[in-house]
């Protein structure tokens, strides 16, 4: 699913050159599937609900492919916002409901299996991002024109169709059970709930750092002096070391000191914001360092949803709340970042606000460790 949002970071010179968006409207552009995710979210529940989270997610998956379609056809500008709109509500639901169906299928595994998603999710968006820029250089030679667009066709949608039929097949004899009575005021309930709200907030600052990230890591490279292919794979460097990080969440969430994770991965990613602030052009040894953080986070972050929760309709109610807030919060990170960098050609004030980002983070991380679950008397 990631690398239909990943693989636009590299090429947002290309798009801006072409269609002629400045540093706003491409952070605008990269912040839509989050803004969407935050809008959709706190329905994926009730679908799941109504009409069964195995076809939901199969739903999403084919939303997806035409979102992918549209977002690549040639011609007027509008297509691609509406394309990565419809990605956008796609994205939605599968990322809610995901942790869910791990919580039903997984029970007693949860952060192993969470750990294998989000690394899949992380490779996959790894290699999206480093070939997005040699993909589109080769498709302008074959096109004469836009490779960006066969880009992200290529790497967005190649494999879209094999993870419907795997669906399908994994669906095969399986039947929805029904949602208890009750399960319509959880959702309900989830909005006044304290432990939700952290929980929320955790996903929402650890979202805004790697959105941000993403965005606009190739651009702060190419302004070091890195070619736009290095620039890629600078970014498919960060993700592939977040792909590492999500790995270790499993280990690191053992034992007494599992509380303190959430809090200490925001320090670590601290440590290499920093050094990309005073030392730019040494930023492939910051990307190593940022790359565990955040990959780490993003997997503490899904395994907490469903951690969380006493069964899987109380984890898709929290994943559809936490997901919903957070990505408001992460939507608006993209862009703030491209507008800081727009008012002052610079970036050490867009940097600082990532700064602020991971010290919420780890204010966040300080209260969701604790070992309590939502909708449950205090």
């Amino acid at each position: 699913m990631r690398p239909t949002i990943t693989s636009v970071g590299p090429l947002l010179e290309q798009i801006g050159a072409d269609t002629g968006l400045g540093p706003s409207a491409l952070g605008l552009l990269a912040s839509i599937p989050l803004a969407t995710w935050a809008l959709v979210s706190p329905f994926a529940s009730g679908m799941s609900q109504r009409f069964g989270m195995s076809r939901v997610v199969l739903g999403s998956l084919a939303l997806l492919t035409v979102g992918t379609l549209v977002r690549s056809v040639p011609g007027p500008a509008a297509s691609l916002w509406i394309g990565t709109a419809v990605i956008g509500v796609a994205l939605a639901i599968a990322n809610v409901l995901m942790p869910a169906v791990i919580k039903r299928e997984f029970p007693a595994r949860v952060p192993a299996m969470m750990a294998v998603y989000t690394a899949l999710l992380g490779g996959a968006g790894a290699v999206a991002s480093g070939v997005a820029v040699p993909v589109s250089e080769w498709g302008a030679g074959v096109t004469g024109a836009d490779g960006w667009r066969l880009s992200l066709l290529i790497t967005g949608g190649i494999l879209l169709p094999v993870a419907i039929v795997i669906w399908l097949v994994a669906m095969r004899g399986r039947r929805d059970q029904a949602a208890p009575a009750g399960t319509a005021g959880q959702s309900r309930g989830i909005w006044r709930d304290r432990t939700a709200w952290v929980v929320a907030a955790y996903m929402g600052f650890q979202s805004a750092t790697f959105y941000i990230l993403v965005t606009w890591l190739a651009t702060i490279a190419v302004s070091t002096g890195r070619s736009a292919v290095t620039a890629g794979i600078d970014v498919m460097i960060y993700q592939m070391g977040a792909l590492v990080g999500a790995v270790a969440v499993p280990i690191a969430l053992r034992g007494g000191a599992a509380r303190w994770v959430p809090a200490v991965l925001p320090v670590i990613a601290l440590v290499g914001l920093t050094g990309l602030i005073a030392a730019p052009d040494a930023i492939l040894g910051w990307v190593i360092v940022l790359g565990p953080a955040s990959g780490a986070s993003l997997g503490v972050s899904l395994t907490l949803m469903a951690q969380r929760a006493r069964d899987h309709h109380g984890a898709s109610a929290l994943s559809g709340m936490a997901q919903s807030v957070g990505y408001l919060m992460a939507a608006a990170g993209p862009v703030l970042f491209g507008a800081l960098h727009s008012a002052t050609d610079a970036w050490l004030l867009p940097l600082l606000l990532v700064v602020a980002i991971l010290i919420g983070q780890g204010w966040a991380g300080l209260a969701a460790g604790r070992e309590r679950y939502v909708l449950e008397p205090r």
